[in-house]
């Protein structure tokens, strides 16, 4: 590792190289194709930033290009690259969907030494004549297992092949899928695979938790993560119309602690939901697997299953958002007795312990309560409409409570008191 690099690593606290940042450095160093398997937050990006950083020259142009699966992971791996490329006097741009196109191309005039994107824009650049990969030294496709689908392996090979064939190819993947397992066949560089999984100490204790609760209370039970102290996560859903059904229930209650990340958010939305997470302002994230792909939230404390998974795969990179470097970290799988068996089915060849976890009081604990606990409420500020009040028998009532008509009321003829001022009382109808 060159001198600059070491002193950043020593500045951050760096003890020493993760597995796979040991596993694939000299390799990529060497110029050689490698796919690079290692779980979740044990520092991916890092591992193939510095080999392939330190082989670039200020003055060499466009000499690495990055591919991720979504703007939000395009944006994090740019900020690192940024971190360290800026050490040795390199440049780096950001080349993702939704993003003024006239400004990106204006970037690209400057000749960046590093450019991180999604398929689709670089694609889109490549086609008007903007972007030229013929000076490329090394291709990087993160999140492979989920970048080289059925859908997308023909985007990929296509750019792939605009480069020089004598390109270095770095995948970097958490899990292992059909694909990564040919890709020699799909690519002509010779790709050595690097697999530390079983090695790898980054991660921190996690606990696994089975949370019997019926689909029906799913919704209440969000509201008693929100009474526990410090409690932040990470809530997973298979379908957008269930997230935004829970989301509309939330927002109904005032809930100002819960916010949603979704593929069909603007950029601009996502991005503030992601930065209100990550200050603690937000404390319930619903997202989906395609909108949380990849993404780093440090330290995060949990993640919660609302809809469980039905594969291996959507399960390990679910839990891998929690308990990243050394962190402790609680996985919250909600459902019924049903659903739960289910699941210990799916995972039982898997190194994971599920256990029971029931709520107590305000916490969650490993052993069932003596007593069942009553579904809680977060209180809230009344609104306007219960704000308002009726007279009625000199009784207040709730403008929402049905008002009995008296005597005086429910008959043709009035009492004889009522033409006199201040004794008629007009009834608000509901």
């Amino acid at each position: 590792m060159i001198t600059e690099f070491e002193e950043h690593a020593h500045q951050l606290g760096y003890q020493r190289p993760t597995a796979i940042q040991k596993a694939v450095y000299q390799p990529l160093k060497d110029g050689k194709s490698v796919l690079g398997l290692a779980p979740t937050g044990s520092g991916k990006t890092v591992a193939f930033a510095l080999p392939l950083l330190e082989n670039i020259h200020p003055d060499d142009g466009l000499s690495l290009l990055v591919i991720e699966p979504s703007a939000e992971l395009a944006m994090q791996t740019q900020k690192v690259l940024l971190e360290w490329g800026k050490l040795i006097g390199l440049s780096v741009e950001g080349i993702i969907g939704g993003a003024n196109i006239k400004r990106q191309v204006d970037k690209l005039k400057t000749h960046p030494n590093v450019i991180v994107g999604t398929t689709g824009r670089i694609m889109n650049l490549i086609d008007l004549g903007k972007l030229k990969l013929a000076s490329l030294t090394a291709i990087v496709i993160d999140e492979a297992d989920n970048l080289l689908s059925e859908d997308t392996l023909d985007s990929i090979r296509s750019l792939v092949d605009l480069a020089p064939t004598t390109v270095t190819l770095g995948f970097f993947s958490a899990t292992q899928s059909d694909l990564l397992t040919h890709l020699n066949r799909w690519f002509l560089q010779d790709i050595e695979t690097y697999d530390v999984s079983a090695i790898d100490d980054t991660r921190g204790e996690v606990r696994h938790g089975l949370l019997e609760v019926s689909n029906h209370k799913k919704e209440q039970m969000l509201l008693r993560f929100l009474h526990m102290k410090n409690f932040k996560a990470l809530v997973f859903f298979d379908k957008m119309d269930t997230l935004k059904k829970v989301g509309g229930f939330l927002s109904h209650r005032h809930i100002k602690e819960a916010a949603e990340l979704t593929s069909e958010q603007r950029q601009t939305s996502r991005q503030k939901a992601l930065k209100e997470f990550r200050l603690g302002n937000v404390r319930l994230l619903l997202t989906t697997d395609v909108a949380a792909r990849g993404i780093d939230i440090p330290k995060l404390p949990a993640v919660i299953n609302y809809d469980l998974p039905t594969d291996q795969k959507t399960y390990i990179h679910r839990v891998g958002r929690t308990g990243r470097m050394h962190e402790p970290g609680l996985v919250i799988n909600m459902g019924d007795d049903h659903d739960l068996r289910d699941l210990k089915k799916l995972m039982r060849n898997d190194d994971y312990d599920l256990k029971n976890i029931y709520f107590d009081g305000n916490q969650l604990s490993d052993t069932r309560p003596k007593s069942p606990v009553k579904d809680v409420e977060v209180a809230q500020e009344p609104t306007k409409d219960q704000k308002k009040m009726v007279v009625t028998d000199k009784k207040q009532r709730p403008q929402s409570e049905p008002v009995k008509p008296t005597k005086s009321h429910a008959g043709k003829k009035k009492h004889k008191h009522s033409k006199r001022k201040g004794m008629h009382h007009k009834r608000t109808e509901k």
